[in-house]
């Protein structure tokens, strides 16, 4: 089931999408926590605003070079035996239609279109075969990145960092085999970024597998499973989106800061 956070005129709210109709069935509270119960409200898909599905209350997790052909073309090292894996703060999180601030700093800004796992429990040292169970759901991120600063920087903290660099959304599906995904970026319309998870050096469970023996995984965490190849720069004006089978289309404006 797809699942979405939105608002109307007041604090924010969860409901399951009921595409046929084009309404969401509004949740007593947030289903990570909750559960499924419904308070008997409808209210139609055109009359709210859709929220990031979810605000991390610890952590982003990013799988770096997670694609072959990405790898090749972003001409880096990786390590070969693991995961490489950084963080970008829960203070980059925007939802869908939320605009990216571009920074005034030199070189390219650049989107990174990613599925997105929603952890749902806490973890600590789980094995690749029971990883699964401690996913609530997939959505679609934006992994934005000041290209040219990562390579003067050296590491990727302030670059991936900034405030709206990592948009969510549009909804968390709960059922999803992500197996073989079509991920696809546009620009205004003109494609740049094509990719299918089955692409994935390293897959869901796997990486799971590493992050939980680093980090303690809490509910509502996020994994970000990395980029296909691809033009990747957008400017001020620009509307950057990204379709995931199964999910649907994350889009975001940009403008200067």
């Amino acid at each position: 089931m797809k699942i979405a956070r939105f608002s109307s005129d007041g604090d924010p709210r969860y409901g399951i999408l009921d595409e046929e109709e084009g309404e969401l069935v509004v949740l007593a509270g947030d289903p990570m926590f909750s559960g499924y119960q419904t308070t008997g409200e409808r209210v139609a898909l055109a009359d709210v605003r859709l929220l990031a599905p979810v605000i991390p209350r610890s952590k982003v997790i990013c799988v770096g070079l997670n694609y072959p052909a990405h790898k090749t073309e972003m001409a880096q090292q990786a390590p070969t035996e693991n995961p490489l894996i950084f963080l970008k703060p829960n203070t980059s999180v925007i939802g869908p239609g939320d605009t990216i601030r571009i920074p005034p700093v030199e070189g390219r800004i650049v989107h990174e279109g990613e599925l997105a796992v929603v952890i749902g429990s806490i973890a600590k040292q789980v094995k690749a075969e029971d990883a699964l169970g401690v996913v609530f759901g997939y959505t679609i991120a934006n992994d934005v990145s000041a290209r040219d600063q990562m390579f003067a920087d050296g590491q990727w903290a302030r670059a991936k960092g900034y405030d709206t660099f990592c948009p969510l959304g549009p909804v968390i599906e709960t059922e999803l085999d992500t197996s073989n995904l079509e991920i696809q970026t546009y620009v205004d319309g003109e494609p740049r970024r094509h990719g299918n998870t089955s692409e994935m050096i390293y897959g869901i469970p796997e990486v799971i597998e590493f992050a939980s023996d680093v980090f303690t995984l809490l509910p509502g965490d996020i994994i970000l499973m990395g980029t296909p190849a691809g033009l990747g720069g957008f400017v001020d004006g620009q509307t950057v989106d990204i379709t995931i089978e199964g999910i649907g289309t994350l889009s975001n404006p940009a403008k200067n800061r």
